[in-house]
């Protein structure tokens, strides 16, 4: 199994496709910040969604999940740093937003987060496990390129190493 992911609808559309054709074992995950107006592109391109952060989103992928007649798993994003320039859920309203991913239907993959640049991971990393932990939830998509090893150290089933494999983002 090949498992990629793409930060952004529009550019999966552009390039997905043909790959797909080509290459139907490869698994497709996204992994930006998702707007609520691209849940129906997001439901019919990726096999996992790793940015439902907010009640809003919760409610648009689940209408465009309804639509599609299919359900794609989803990783709940904390805002681990409680930074104000991040998505994410707040640590303590992360409760509510699991109950109502739940409610509505949409398998949750596990947590996922993005720690503060510059500071160490490995607290943030265990924190997101804990979270995770408490609420009966397996999957961790955590760690990137500089931390995937303390990432995967501390749990990750997911991690995130597109500069170390293509260089950095133009």
């Amino acid at each position: 199994m090949r498992v990629f992911g793409e930060n952004r609808v529009q550019e999966a559309q552009e390039k997905w496709p043909a790959l797909l054709e080509r290459y139907p074992d490869v698994e497709l995950h996204g992994i930006g910040q998702l707007q609520s107006n691209k849940a129906e592109e997001a439901v019919a391109l990726f096999d996992y969604i790793h940015a439902l952060d907010r009640p809003s989103l919760v409610k648009a992928l689940a209408k465009a999940m309804d639509k599609a007649g299919k359900r794609v798993p989803c990783f709940v994003q904390v805002n681990i740093g409680s930074e104000d320039q991040k998505g994410g859920c707040p640590i303590d309203s992360l409760p509510d937003l699991i109950a109502a991913v739940r409610d509505a239907d949409i398998p949750i993959a596990g947590l996922m987060c993005l720690p503060p640049a510059g500071i160490e991971a490995a607290p943030f990393f265990a924190l997101l496990a804990k979270l995770a932990q408490d609420n009966g939830i397996r999957g961790l998509s955590m760690g990137m390129s500089g931390d995937y090893e303390t990432a995967i150290m501390l749990g990750a089933t997911h991690i995130r190493v597109g500069t170390a494999l293509f260089g950095t983002r133009s």
